[in-house]
Formats: structure tokens, C-alpha cells, sequence
């Protein structure tokens, strides 16, 4: 049975080409075995990379925030290359959304989105009430480009009862904080299709079974899982073909009015992360992040080899003054979401900043960020 799944993914890598392939849910895995298959599939993988003479990646989802997952085989790990972060995606959407039923409960504090960009994972061992247990274990050692993070996905969208996405649950400006705390993070980014020029069709959970037992078990199944959160209207009948129609993407909303402004974001949010040294170095070392909880801000530093930037992310519906630490030096701003360019129209944010310590004042609008990056010529 292993070597018949192990022989499946060399399958994907070798006749297909893939280049990485996504492991769903191996909480769900139940081995004890003294040496458990994701070890085994991780080794074969990489012969076969070796054979090759390409890198094969895999990737794991889990819930249970266990580092094991992608920890080398020297500290007792699998040695998967990378893992999802759900803990990210779970700051960021409860900060933007306000929503705390389900598992968004024990998220919400800005403390949570610190954490999760200084280690990784928000839960290490903590008490989480959802659950009525205690979750995961440290990632604070572990490098960054091992995590993969998001603000939207197929899960965390296709597993809401309509299939709604951020499009269709906050403003504009937050879907470009969503984008910025993303793309500017230290981690390998993951967007979901359509989520770069702000997607409105929803994802809607949809099959196409034949046993009509198994269809019905389906429908009842979702009727379940949404009635203890109180969410009004009918659950989208997962078979009917016009759920299916719904969750159809229309690519062509890239190219009008701020579907195009949003896209031509995220295409500079991307090119800023592979042009600029303190963006494209993925490391958690090379950087601090600091949390203002009563404002609803995030301030991220980050430098690699003489190359300095520092972001303020505001989570707050209110425009804020912060005063913080900075190190010396003149700053020029590259990028401000709440500016003209960016369909913001708020041009009170400073075009620089010459700081002689140890601290500075900044305005910042509501529902957004700004990028900073040190100007080395500067005595």
C-alpha cells in the first residue's frame, strides 16, 4: 500500500513534470509505524530528485502545528519541504473581517499576527478553546521559506457555507492590506485563483456524484456543519450543476476599473519582493516585528546586506499617529496602498523621513500600508 502511493507521486513528478505537489490534510493520516510513510515518501521523493537532477517539492497541509512535518531527519522530522500556515491566514482574516465563530475564535489580537510572523506558528502548545485542548509545538527555529502562507485558499474559502471570498467581505483597501502583509512577509506566498485583481464569483463547495446515497449524504452533511454557527440563508446544494456555474472565474475583470488598479498591486507587490534584498531574503532572523494592539498596527523591519525597509500595517477602521523605533537614516517611501495610484486618493503620508532616533511620528490611514526603504546614499 505505501510503495503503491509512493509510486503515485513519482507518477506526478516523472510523467507529468510537476514540480511540487500538495499534501491534503495528513492530520487525517493515522500511521504507527516506527518509521511513518510521510518519512519514507519524503526520501523516495527526493532519489528521485537526485535521479532527475531537478528538485521535487512536496508540500504538507496539517492542523495539528506540528513541526515535525518539515523538521530535517536529524531533529526526528519528516523532512517535507514546506507546509501551509493556516495559523497567517486565521490573523489576518479574523483582524480584517471581524469574525470569531469557529475555529476563528482563539484568533483576533494583534499578538497573534506578531507571533505568526516571527516563528511561524501562532499555537505552540497553547490552550485553544475551539478545540478544548492544547496545539502544536515550536516553530520558531524553523526557516521561513518552509511555511506557505495566504489570505484566501480553496479551503478557507470553499469550506464557508456560500463560498464567499475576501472580495465579497471587506472593502477595497483591505483587500490590498490583505495583499501587502502577504506578499511583503518572509514566506513563500500563495494566492488563490483570481484573488490578484479581486475575484468576485464565489468558491462554492460543488460535486458531481453519481450514487445518489452518496449525494444525498453530501447535502446533509453541509446542511450540518454550518447550523451550529447561525448562518442565515440555504446551504448552495452541492450537486446542483448551478453551484458549479456560480464558482466560474471571469478573468476578463482584470483588466476594468479597480479589478485592474488591484491586479497592477499585486504585480508591484511582486516585483518589490524580487527586486528588493530585505524582501527577497526569506529569513526570520533578518527582522523584527512589533505589534501596537490598541491601535491595530503592525510594524515589520526587515534588512539583508546593507538593504533596510520597514512596513506599518494599520488594521484599524480609524486613521492613526504612531510613534516608533527607528534607526537612523533617511527613508524614502516605494509604496503606499492608500495613495492615488493605488485608487486610495489619501496622499497624507510622508514621502520620506529623516530619522535622528530614537523614534518618529507617523500618520497612517485606516485599512492600510506603507513601505519604506532606507536610502544608503544618504550621510
Amino acid at each position: 500500500m505505501r510503495n503503491y502511493f509512493i509510486e503515485n507521486a513519482l507518477h506526478w513528478f516523472g510523467n507529468y513534470h510537476m514540480d511540487a505537489l500538495r499534501l491534503d490534510a495528513v492530520h487525517g493520516i493515522t500511521d504507527m509505524s516506527a518509521k511513518p510513510f510521510l518519512q519514507v515518501l519524503a526520501e523516495k521523493v527526493e532519489e528521485f530528485s537526485g535521479h532527475e537532477e531537478r528538485k521535487c517539492y512536496l508540500v504538507a497541509e496539517s492542523n495539528l502545528n506540528d513541526s515535525r512535518l518539515i523538521r530535517p531527519k536529524e531533529q526526528g522530522g519528516f523532512c517535507i519541504d514546506a507546509q501551509w500556515n493556516d495559523d497567517f491566514h486565521h490573523c489576518i482574516h479574523t483582524l480584517l473581517t471581524g469574525e470569531h465563530d469557529g475555529y476563528y475564535m482563539d484568533f483576533g489580537k494583534m499578538s497573534h499576527l506578531v507571533k505568526s510572523m516571527r516563528e511561524g506558528f501562532v499555537y505552540s502548545g497553547e490552550y485553544l478553546e475551539y478545540r478544548k485542548r492544547n496545539l502544536g509545538n515550536s516553530s520558531k527555529d524553523i526557516p521561513a521559506h518552509k511555511f506557505i502562507v495566504f489570505s484566501q485558499n480553496h479551503d478557507q474559502i470553499g469550506n464557508r457555507m456560500k463560498g464567499d471570498r475576501l472580495s465579497n467581505l471587506v472593502s477595497f483597501e483591505m483587500l490590498k492590506l490583505a495583499a501587502g502583509i502577504v506578499l511583503l512577509s518572509p514566506y513563500i506566498p500563495l494566492l488563490f485563483m483570481g484573488e490578484e485583481y479581486g475575484e468576485t464569483a464565489p468558491f462554492q463547495y460543488f460535486v458531481s456524484h453519481s450514487d445518489k446515497h452518496l449525494i444525498e449524504a453530501v447535502r446533509k452533511g453541509r446542511r450540518k456543519e454550518f447550523a451550529p454557527l447561525g448562518w442565515e440563508g440555504e446551504v448552495p446544494d452541492p450537486q446542483a450543476e448551478s453551484t458549479f456555474l456560480n464558482s466560474k472565474i471571469n478573468i476578463r475583470l482584470h483588466r476594468e476599473g479597480r479589478h485592474n488598479v488591484l491586479f497592477r498591486f499585486y504585480k508591484e507587490l511582486i516585483q518589490l519582493r524580487k527586486e528588493v534584498p530585505a524582501l527577497s531574503n526569506l529569513s526570520k532572523e533578518c527582522m523584527e516585528a512589533t505589534g501596537f494592539e490598541d491601535e491595530c498596527v503592525l510594524f515589520v523591519r526587515r534588512w539583508f546586506e546593507g538593504d533596510e525597509t520597514f512596513c506599518l500595517y494599520n488594521f484599524n477602521e480609524k486613521d492613526v499617529k504612531i510613534r516608533l523605533p527607528l534607526p537612523k537614516g533617511l527613508w524614502l517611501r516605494i509604496l503606499a496602498s492608500s495613495s492615488e495610484e493605488w485608487g486610495g486618493g489619501w496622499e497624507r503620508i510622508r514621502q520620506k523621513i529623516e530619522s535622528n532616533g530614537p523614534e518618529i511620528s507617523l500618520h497612517l490611514k485606516n485599512h492600510s500600508f506603507v513601505l519604506y526603504r532606507r536610502d544608503i546614499n544618504a550621510v
